[in-house]
């Protein structure tokens, strides 16, 4: 679909489907069973129970199970020098999804899931979400090891902090970061999109092994975690966040 959030018009309500059994979670369940991979799927979600609609990811393991999802938390409304979005028309902000309680979801703060995967812990951040201090530490604190972070977004604004803050992010808390964009212009509006989709790790970005409009290959080195920094630094052993608040 495109992004649609361009504009307000009540026909694109129509695209929010079921979280476990719409049409585009079946399928992406199907691909990920057939090529034996972790899929983080982006749908519009319809929840049937309360009628409320909101921008969520889907974790599906590589035999085609749902493993959970999330749903945005911070839902943008605005414009900027290439023009207006509002996503409030059509999203409310995230709540906590209803995931099955099970060894497979990590952490103790529902709003931010970890999924336990074959590929590693997996955290999610969608679009807007990447730019709120405390999302990545979150994800990190319980357990994250890879954070996808998928995201429609344009502007200049946004493009310089794209490759910005995936990189302090994963620095800053041992992470591997993937964020991934539109690229080119859509239909009708034609809104450009900067594309540059790209994944960083604590170490910086990480080379890609191959790279189409569509798509890109990296190989993550999930040992680069577990090892000494070569800065020197341990960020997490030297926090003190007892400090960060005013204590009054």
């Amino acid at each position: 679909a495109p992004y649609f959030a361009l504009e307000r018009r009540d026909m694109w309500h129509g695209l929010a489907e079921d979280a476990i059994e719409g049409p585009t979670v079946r399928t992406m369940c199907e691909v990920a069973a057939r090529r034996g991979i972790v899929i983080v799927a982006p749908i519009y979600e319809l929840d049937k129970s309360t009628g409320r609609r909101f921008n969520t990811a889907v974790v599906i393991e590589a035999d085609g199970s749902v493993v959970g999802r999330y749903r945005k938390l911070h839902i943008p409304h605005g414009s900027n020098e290439q023009g207006g979005f509002d996503e409030l028309f059509y999203y409310q902000p995230g709540d906590i999804p209803q995931n099955v309680s099970s060894p497979s979801i990590l952490g103790d703060n529902p709003y931010f899931p970890v999924f336990r995967t074959r590929v590693g812990n997996i955290g999610v951040a969608i679009c807007y979400d990447r730019h709120f201090e405390g999302v990545m530490a979150a994800l990190a604190r319980a357990g994250a090891r890879i954070v996808y972070s998928p995201a429609v977004t344009f502007g200049e604004k946004s493009r310089r902090m794209w490759e910005l803050e995936f990189e302090v992010d994963a620095a800053r808390h041992n992470l591997f970061i993937g964020g991934s964009n539109r690229l080119g212009a859509e239909r009708p509006w034609n809104q450009p999109f900067f594309g540059e989709s790209h994944f960083v790790g604590p170490i910086g970005r990480v080379e890609n092994i191959a790279t189409r409009q569509d798509l890109i290959l990296a190989d993550l080195d999930l040992s680069q975690l577990d090892a000494a920094d070569p800065s020197g630094w341990d960020l997490r052993r030297d926090a003190r966040p007892e400090t960060y608040t005013n204590p009054g």
